[in-house]
Formats: structure tokens, C-alpha cells, sequence
């Protein structure tokens, strides 16, 4: 299998960390384009809880960024992280000064945008293969599941093909996609989520992030879980489902990401996920080897 650091450090030869970034952006769920809600599962934040602050500029944010770990790296770069909200969601105009700024700062050796499938119109495409021309450029797919009756629980607001068809258009411009799974939606089992990993992968994305589902507080998904309509993952079952859909990851797809932690102020379920340290742990003796 192929993981990200490893994968980091042999393209850029050093050590490589994510900076994540707040453009300020909104999402087309969320200012009724779509809905106002967002999908279920978002918090207010827009998953960009770990993300800089809006209020300061794209330099700022990185320079904040890196005084966070300049403990753990002292001769690597970075990758600067639009992960808050839907960083292809603005005029062209808007994003080519983020995007701009972010790509010409000397520290950031590539670009990575968290959007949606059903926001990359050909002036944003036109954008992103300009941009490439300068830094690489990652595109980070929000598809989370192949499945028709989950997606439209979650309220994810676009039908599969759509995903195909972005994923399609960025790999006609170079332009590297990544794509994000959750694990444990409601009402999926093992099979159901193997299924979204397999196509995924066979989908000509070049990336993949498993990420379990959280449940935070003031989403929709908290009332249905308060409510008793679904249960969460145990950890048991979740390093198991791991194990699965790893072996049907090829060598040429590369694993962004094997879990995730939730804002510990926001994390309602499960709660044994807060404890990052001791799952990469067993993801590294039970997984990974």
C-alpha cells in the first residue's frame, strides 16, 4: 500500500505537513442554493474546525500554521489545505487571490482544495490547470458514499455521475484528485462500504480518505442519533472494516488518511476516537502491517 507521508517525502524529498486554511467561503447547501442545513453530518464550522482563521490573510494563516509545528519540522515544506467549507464555491475573481497567494508563498509545495463535485464549472477548471502551472494542484472530493439512499440521507445534494464527471475533467487537466469516504454511515454495512472504496479507487481518483463517521454537536446527525436511529462504529468494528477495504486499495492509489478526530468540544460519537494517538497505534500493529 501506498500511505501519504511516505508518499510526501519521496516526491518532495523532506518531511511535508498540511496546513489547513480558512478562505472564507461558504457552500451551495448551506446558502440555499441546495439547502441551508448543510449535509448532516457538518458542523458550523464547515469540517474546517482545525482550519486557520477567515479573518486573517492566506500568508498570515500559513505563517500561523507553521508556528504550530515548528517543533516537529524544521527543514520540510508545506501544503497549504483549503479545507474549510467549498473552496471551488466563489467567483473565479476570489479564488484566484486565495489560491494565488497560497501557491506563490516559498514554504507551500502544492495546493490542496476541499470541494464538491457539483462546483467545478470550466472557468474554476480553467483556474485550477493555471494554477498547476505553478505548484501541483490537489482537488479533494467530498463523495463519501456510492450509495443512492445514504447519500440522499446525508443530503449531499448531487447524484454519482456528477462525481464521475469532476473526477473526469481534473484528470483531463493534470490536475490530482483526492477523494473522501466515510465509514459507518448510517444504514451501510461492511459490504456497502467496501463497494464506495472499490469504485473510488477503479474511478480514476488518485487518492483516498477513509475518514469515520462523527457525530458532532449541532448537527441533524446528533438528533438522529440521540434519537436512537442509528448506532456508531466500536472501535472493534472499525480497525476490522479498515482491514477490508485496505486490501482492495491498489499500490497506485495513495491513502490520505486511515482515521480522524473530531473537535474534542464538538464530539459527541464515538467517543473512543478522541484518543487519536492510541488508534494510529493500532492501525499501525493491526492494519498497516
Amino acid at each position: 500500500m501506498t500511505l501519504l507521508n511516505e508518499y510526501l517525502r519521496e516526491r518532495f524529498g523532506c518531511k511535508v505537513y498540511k496546513i489547513a486554511l480558512n478562505a472564507g467561503l461558504t457552500c451551495p447547501n448551506r446558502d440555499g442554493k441546495l439547502g441551508f442545513r448543510g449535509c448532516i453530518f457538518c458542523s458550523e464550522g464547515g469540517s474546517g474546525e482545525f482550519a486557520g482563521d477567515a479573518s486573517g490573510s492566506i500568508t498570515e494563516q500559513i505563517e500561523d500554521g507553521k508556528k504550530l509545528v515548528s517543533s516537529k519540522i524544521k527543514d520540510g515544506k508545506f501544503i497549504a489545505y483549503f479545507q474549510a467549507f467549498t473552496n471551488t464555491y466563489a467567483p473565479v475573481p476570489v479564488l484566484r487571490k486565495v489560491f494565488f497567494e497560497a501557491a506563490k508563498h516559498p514554504d507551500i509545495v502544492a495546493l490542496s482544495i476541499a470541494t464538491r463535485p457539483d462546483c467545478l464549472p470550466p472557468g474554476v477548471l480553467d483556474l485550477l490547470e493555471e494554477l498547476r502551472s505553478i505548484k501541483p494542484v490537489w482537488v479533494e472530493l467530498g463523495l463519501q458514499t456510492i450509495h443512492k439512499k445514504t447519500a440522499d440521507y446525508i443530503r449531499r445534494g448531487y447524484d454519482l455521475d456528477v462525481y464521475d464527471k469532476a473526477v473526469s475533467e481534473l484528470n483531463k487537466r493534470g490536475i490530482e484528485v483526492i477523494t473522501h469516504v466515510i465509514l459507518g454511515l448510517p444504514g451501510e454495512d461492511t459490504g456497502m462500504m467496501k463497494e464506495t472504496v472499490k469504485y473510488v479507487c477503479d474511478s480514476g481518483s488518485g487518492g483516498i480518505k477513509l475518514q469515520l463517521l462523527h457525530v458532532l454537536k449541532g448537527t441533524d446527525l446528533e438528533k438522529d442519533y440521540l434519537a436512537g436511529k442509528f448506532e456508531v462504529l466500536t472501535e472493534d468494528e472499525y480497525i476490522n472494516i479498515l482491514k477490508e477495504c485496505v486490501r482492495i486499495i491498489p499500490e497506485t492509489t495513495v491513502i490520505h488518511r486511515l482515521t480522524g478526530d473530531g473537535d474534542k468540544k464538538l464530539l459527541v460519537a464515538p467517543l473512543w476516537s478522541g484518543d487519536k494517538k492510541h488508534m494510529i497505534n493500532r492501525i499501525r500493529k493491526e492494519v498497516l502491517t
